[in-house]
């Protein structure tokens, strides 16, 4: 039926053009149905029996380790009692009422020796010019002792030639070199005293290559920090032997953001205990409230089992501090106490099984390609690569696979309804069983073997879906159509848009990103991390855009561009999971946090987009039939 009056206005030609809503789903091949799709979802449904003991021994594991030691510096302790007219012994009383149950004491040092007044040391110039004539060398050192004994026991610790010599009467000991600072082994009075008091004692013990017999006089403590970038007899290999075979039942602490040299050796067979700590000047910028926060995050997600304090530059801070820690870890149910740290020791066996279920899960996907040759290939060149980046280890290999085929086979296998979302969900859900019972080992949960291709994890599932979308056709044909493609100014912003966007996510992965956060953000990240567990960004983000682009509202590729998005939001998860020293429970809590929140904001995203498609195609028609009808 044609129109009766050609030049009034069609409200439907009214409301077409590139923003009118659709009702058709996003222009994507479906996938395919291979025969071996049930048999494939049967091998990963059965590997996923094995995995699920493993999280649950993983958890029982975690559950055991939640015990904190607030371990204050001693030295420095000293130091600040020193200043404000107290005894070290009465502001380590105050401190202790606050939460410290711990401190750390360094080796002494010859000139530790001398400053508490058991020896005398004197420069040669000095005693060649009180001397004339005597024969003292005025290069070398001369040493005796105020309490007797305490000079002549030196020699033997050391390589350094010395020799007794008598000036003006008196027995002196001269060094080639200025001993000061050679290690002169533990005080052990000031460690029985400490002892006494139940505290957590972590000895730090000096490295010296002039020592004969490294760690044979170590104090019986549980925990030894190590100094420097390296442990002791790291140049050595005998000295190293040495060590470990001195360390009996102590345990190394494993120094946040500090590796050192051969601790990995002396971990080996013994575990660790990792320890956070912060740079005093960084400290002293922060405040005593934001490095509590920081001290609580690294007890609850990191499991750092010693925190290691040093006083802020008054008492009033230092009690703020200690304060605000203490309370937070209250809240985070973190006991103060002597921490029982043991190695995470998974079964083989059980992550020999749960191996089969992401190899499954990478054949399903490839199968399910709507060009499932080409599908082949690129899950095998992914599974590769993966198995490439760790060395060909099996287990890690493997964690890698799962966390970058889970995350794109849910939007392969369906992606025509706001339901598939679940199912996407639900699989990337399945891969976090499969990555954390292949990934998580005695290293990987100390934290000394990180997750190799976390990078990997959010590009390679994007890419993984990206090429889904392919059209069910020669692909010489498909490049053709894409070369001869016209492109809109528009299309180029919503590309350079894109690349933009997923460039800033991708940036921003991990604990130190390439781009800072405002301050503004980081104020909020605190809040949410002191009072609940933050979520991700890239999961608040990412499942409200596959939400959107899964509903169809947008026409064109603009769904196939959101569901994109998604893909991002899904890795996330895997990525979540990624991090072994992170407590399984705390990255599930921030992992449904995200998916709650998420999944409000995308029905409401929905809505609100139907209305403003809505809003932007008939505003004005009105008045137009009006005008017309006039």
């Amino acid at each position: 039926m044609t129109d009766p009056n050609p030049t009034r206005p069609s409200l439907s030609r009214a409301a077409s053009g590139p923003l009118a809503p659709s009702s058709a789903r996003p222009d994507a091949p479906p996938p395919t149905r291979h025969p071996l799709t049930w048999p494939l979802l049967g091998v990963i449904l059965l590997s996923l029996i094995p995995a699920l003991v493993l999280a649950w021994q993983r958890v029982g594991y975690e559950q055991g380790q939640k015990t904190v030691a607030v371990v204050v510096d001693y030295p420095a302790l000293v130091q600040q009692a020193r200043r404000v007219g107290l005894e070290p012994q009465a502001l380590l009383d105050r401190y202790k009422a606050l939460g410290v149950n711990g401190v750390s004491i360094y080796e002494d040092v010859i000139g530790s020796l001398e400053q508490r007044g058991q020896i005398y040391v004197k420069s040669g110039a000095d005693l060649a010019f009180e001397n004339p004539g005597a024969g003292v060398n005025p290069q070398f050192v001369y040493m005796r002792s105020l309490v007797p004994g305490a000079a002549e026991a030196l020699p033997a610790r050391y390589t350094i030639p010395t020799r007794e010599v008598t000036i003006a009467g008196q027995r002196w000991l001269s060094w080639p070199t200025d001993p000061s600072f050679l290690p002169a082994g533990p005080n052990r009075e000031l460690i029985a005293s400490l002892g006494a008091q139940g505290l957590v004692l972590v000895y730090r013990p000096y490295d010296d290559e002039a020592v004969r017999e490294p760690a044979a006089d170590w104090p019986d403590v549980p925990f030894v920090a190590f100094t420097g970038d390296e442990v002791i007899g790291a140049r050595t290999p005998e000295r190293l032997e040495k060590v470990g075979a001195r360390f009996g039942d102590r345990l190394p602490a494993l120094i946040e953001g500090n590796p050192q040299r051969e601790l990995d050796t002396l971990i080996e067979t013994r575990g660790a205990a990792r320890m956070f700590a912060m740079n005093p000047s960084w400290q002293n910028r922060l405040g005593p409230e934001d490095v509590a926060s920081k001290y609580a995050l690294a007890a609850n997600e990191r499991s750092q089992r010693l925190l290691y304090v040093r006083p802020f530059p008054t008492v009033y801070e230092t009690e703020a501090f200690l304060r605000r820690t203490s309370e937070l870890l209250g809240n985070k149910g973190i006991r103060v106490g002597t921490p029982a740290v043991a190695p995470f020791e998974p079964n083989d066996t059980l992550r020999w099984l749960s191996l089969l279920g992401p190899l499954a899960a990478l054949v399903l996907l490839g199968l399910s390609f709507p060009l499932p040759r080409l599908g082949l290939l690129v899950a095998g060149l992914a599974g590769l690569g993966a198995l490439g980046l760790n060395g060909l280890q099996p287990f890690p290999g493997t964690a890698l696979i799962a966390a970058i085929t889970f995350p794109a086979l849910g939007l392969v296998l369906r992606r025509s309804r706001v339901t598939d979302w679940f199912v996407a969900t639900g699989l990337s859900l399945v891969g976090v069983l499969f990555v954390s019972a292949l990934g998580a080992s005695r290293e990987s949960v100390l934290g000394l073997e990180p997750f190799r291709g976390v990078g990997l994890t959010l590009v390679a599932p994007l890419a993984l879906v990206a090429l889904s979308f392919l059209p069910r056709q020669d692909l010489r044909k498909t490049a053709r159509d894409l070369y001869t493609a016209p492109i809109k100014l528009g299309d180029i912003a919503v590309m350079a848009l894109g690349l933009a966007v997923f460039a800033l996510v991708f940036l921003r992965r991990g604990n130190t990103s390439a781009v800072g956060v405002s301050d503004t953000e980081a104020r909020f990240r605190q809040e949410l991390q002191d009072s609940i567990v933050r979520p991700r960004f890239k999961e608040l983000a990412g499942h409200p855009l596959a939400l959107v682009g899964l509903s169809g509202v947008l026409p064109g590729y603009f769904s196939l561009l959101l569901i994109l998005g998604g893909v991002v939001g899904q890795a996330s998860i895997l990525n979540t999971f990624s991090h072994f020293h992170t407590p399984l429970l705390i990255s599930a809590t921030r992992c449904f946090i995200g998916l709650g929140v998420g999944l409000i904001a995308g029905l409401v995203a929905i809505q609100a987009v139907k209305f403003g498609l809505k809003l932007w195609t008939t505003y004005g028609s009105r008045r137009a039939v009006a005008e017309v009808r006039a």
